[in-house]
């Protein structure tokens, strides 16, 4: 997949040898969490694109528009831009242009934004959208809006319902509640995939050319982490074929047994063996499964025992993975 970042290098990319522009398929939306009803509209618009010998396009922002227009208390993504293109691009797409939310496009209006970009930007042929999607100055324009626009402009408007899981739509705004409360399984059905972080790790810890401690903790980290409490996670350090993976135990929060607020996301590495370690060492940390709330023991010994049952359990946990794997 493609990224662009300005409208322009996007129209000269789309430009053919012949001198006639490529077409497209589009979708706009911010994609937190690129989750299994944003893969649903993008995996349409993909046939779509192809039936027509078009190119697939979504468009996105940076920072998220909520950000500039509800900036306290600040919305924690699912997904920050980084790993929304990485997901986006898994979902097959040709292209993404990522347009920055500023004051000049807070302030366009409906009909300039889709005259525009859809209109003379991306030459869209069609745009694919869920239907309570509003865009243009202050949201004055809804997916009826859209469609009378593209009557004018050239391009047709497919809309789409909510796309229902266990009695509720799909949203990113479900899916952070239930992160924000734990619920790692039911986020999972929603997203499609295991919620991770990307991160590197905490500075100040004596990282070296060999790093020879079973525990992690990730810097801090600005977006959305699950509840406080103990869980049961993978590692990735590292990429490309030099990665490692390593399973293992993690605690998010406060680690009230030793007094003040010290808040981190630190993992108790399963099997872990010396590793090249810098603090720019790429990590992904993927919660897998919640063990329990975090609270506070009357002495580290009380604590150390409890971990030590945390472990047997995230064991039986990857056991029990292993077998339903085979």
């Amino acid at each position: 997949m493609k990224i662009f970042h300005s409208l322009d290098d996007l129209r000269s990319a789309l430009a053919a040898s012949n001198g006639k522009a490529q077409r497209t398929v589009v979708t706009i939306g911010n994609f937190d969490g690129v989750h299994r009803g944003h893969q649903m509209v993008i995996a349409n618009l993909r046939a779509r694109a192809e039936q027509l010998n078009a190119l697939a396009v979504a468009v996105t922002f940076d920072p998220h528009p909520s950000h500039i227009l509800r900036p306290e208390p600040r919305t924690r993504l699912i997904t920050p831009t980084a790993e929304k293109l990485r997901r986006l691009a898994l979902t097959g797409l040709d292209a993404t242009l990522v347009l920055p939310f500023d004051d000049t496009l807070r302030l366009t209006t409906a009909r300039q934004f889709a005259e525009q970009y859809l209109q003379e930007g991306l030459r869209a042929l069609e745009v694919h959208e869920g239907e309570n999607f509003r865009f243009g100055h202050d949201a004055e324009a809804d997916i009826h809006s859209l469609a009378q626009l593209g009557n004018d402009l050239g391009f047709t408007v497919h809309a789409y319902q909510p796309l229902i899981l266990r009695g509720a739509p799909i949203s990113s705004s479900r899916i952070r509640t239930l992160l924000r409360e734990g619920h790692l399984a039911e986020a999972r059905a929603l997203l499609g995939y295991n919620f991770a972080v990307r991160s590197t790790p905490a500075s100040g810890r004596g990282y070296g050319t060999r790093y020879a401690v079973p525990t992690i903790n990730i810097a801090p980290y600005a977006d959305l982490l699950p509840a406080n409490g103990v869980y049961v996670t993978t590692l990735r350090i590292g990429e490309g074929p030099d990665a490692r993976l390593f399973r293992g135990v993690t605690n998010a929060g406060n680690r009230p047994t030793f007094g003040a607020d010290s808040f981190a996301v630190e993992s108790y590495l399963f099997g872990f063996e010396p590793i090249a370690l810098t603090e720019e060492t790429p990590l992904e940390l993927t919660f897998l499964h919640r063990l329990r709330e975090e609270r506070r023991f009357d002495s580290p010994d009380l604590l150390k025992q409890q971990i030590g049952r945390d472990v047997a359990k995230a064991n039986r946990f990857f056991a029990l993975c292993d077998v339903l794997s085979l």
